[in-house]
């Protein structure tokens, strides 16, 4: 084939499917119940444990997030940070948690916990947005 007989434009309209064969996925929409990120009264000692044994008292307030990866598709972030705009904020046993808004979806109605036995020892998440998690607990999907 010479370079007169090939047009690239053909190519790789041929290539594409139209739009008409292609569904349209939507985001699926997701009402707020209202219902905040909660931590059990061992998992806000152990925050305010963390907070007065470095020294970091002041400005800084427990962040829930999640990102992609993990075993499950999204994983739990816990940290301490800084207040924004665009965070929803809830109180819970004397420790404000952070949550910014584009993150709620995932965690609505979350309770984290921090057990500290010998099966168990470390923050732990129950999130009724988790259609399933991974056996360490640490990732979910929806």
């Amino acid at each position: 084939m010479s370079a007169e007989d090939f047009d690239l434009d053909d190519v790789i309209s041929s290539l594409i499917d139209s739009d008409e064969d292609t569904p349209t996925q939507e985001t699926p929409s997701h009402e707020r119940t209202g219902k905040p990120v909660k931590l059990t009264q061992r998992a806000a000692n152990q925050v305010q444990h963390i907070i007065s044994q470095e020294n970091l008292e002041g400005e800084l307030y427990l962040r829930v997030a999640v990102e992609g990866g993990g075993c499950s598709g999204l994983s739990y972030k816990l940290g301490l940070d800084y207040r924004t705009d665009d965070d929803i904020v809830f109180e819970s046993h004397g420790v404000e948690v952070l949550v910014k808004e584009d993150h709620f979806i995932y965690v609505e109605g979350m309770e984290v916990d921090y057990p500290d036995g010998l099966d168990a020892r470390g923050f732990t998440f129950e999130n009724p947005q988790a259609a399933e998690s991974c056996g360490c607990g640490t990732s979910f999907s929806i």
